[in-house]
């Protein structure tokens, strides 16, 4: 991994955790902790962490939006679970998408797909979504139609959230929701480090038909601030096949359809 992709990859990580620690972080991105502290002091400099004793926060500056979604860590992972993802959606379905990387990939799985980029007088697919990110990206696609939702914008997830969002999301009705998580956790359900964001997902979720939450394989266990959900709101989670075949018989035991995708290379 070249440098300015490992200090994407850590910002990512720092988005997703907060906070990390040189030791963590050099055993998750496979390098020296030397070079670890080489790469946060350079962040440092720029104002996109803030370096603590023995590791780094995440700066009170946001970092800017390329940097987060341009190089996503576990992308492969996140690739596998977007394709599986694709593949429950159809041709004039309407399609939520709540914020992150992980629905970053949906959208960009969706906006690629030869049955939905066919010319037409009508768009095949709308999406209605409140990350900011998704909407730019999917705007120059002439058939999808894109909804977002409004909202007060989140600086660190370009997700919308807030009365105007909920607004919105209590008016209409999706056909699938894709929501994503920062932690999966068999007894928890899905969860993300914002309250706000939080509410705002699950009323997604709620407006759906099929409520589907996706998450990389590295995000079960994790419990975080805000819960979201889980067979209450959603029938299936998604994540990718390094999830452990015990722990996907915890969530199938409480309600959920797990589908373990399997990564482009994996074995």
């Amino acid at each position: 991994m070249k440098r300015h992709e490992r200090m994407n990859a850590l910002l990512e990580l720092l988005g997703d955790r907060g906070r990390m620690d040189v030791e963590e972080a050099a055993t998750e991105l496979e390098v020296s902790a030397a070079t670890m502290r080489r790469d946060m002091d350079a962040l440092a400099e720029q104002q996109l962490l803030t370096r603590t004793r023995g590791g780094a926060v995440l700066s009170s500056v946001a970092y800017d939006l390329p940097i987060r979604y341009k190089h996503a860590h576990r992308s492969e992972e996140k690739e596998a679970v977007a394709q599986a993802a694709a593949k429950l959606v159809e041709r004039g379905h309407v399609v939520g998408l709540s914020g992150g990387t992980t629905t970053t990939a949906i959208a960009r799985v969706l906006a690629t797909r030869a049955d939905f980029a066919e010319a037409g007088p009508q768009p095949h697919l709308t999406i209605v979504t409140n990350s900011l990110n998704i909407a730019n990206e999917l705007a120059v696609r002439p058939q999808i139609k894109i909804v977002l939702t409004g909202g007060v914008a989140h600086s660190r997830s370009f997700e919308l959230v807030g009365p105007f969002s909920e607004l919105v999301l209590q008016q209409i009705s999706v056909d699938i929701a894709f929501i994503g998580a920062n932690g999966m956790d068999p007894m928890m359900g899905a969860t993300v480090h914002d309250e706000a964001e939080a509410r705002v997902n699950r009323l997604m979720a709620e407006r759906a038909r099929r409520a589907v939450v996706v998450a990389d394989s590295s995000k079960i266990g994790e419990r975080c601030f805000a819960r979201v959900g889980d067979a209450d709101v959603f029938d299936t989670f998604i994540t990718d096949n390094g999830a452990k075949e015990a722990v996907r018989r915890e969530f199938s035991d409480r309600g959920l359809k797990v589908v373990a995708a399997r990564p482009p290379s994996g074995e």
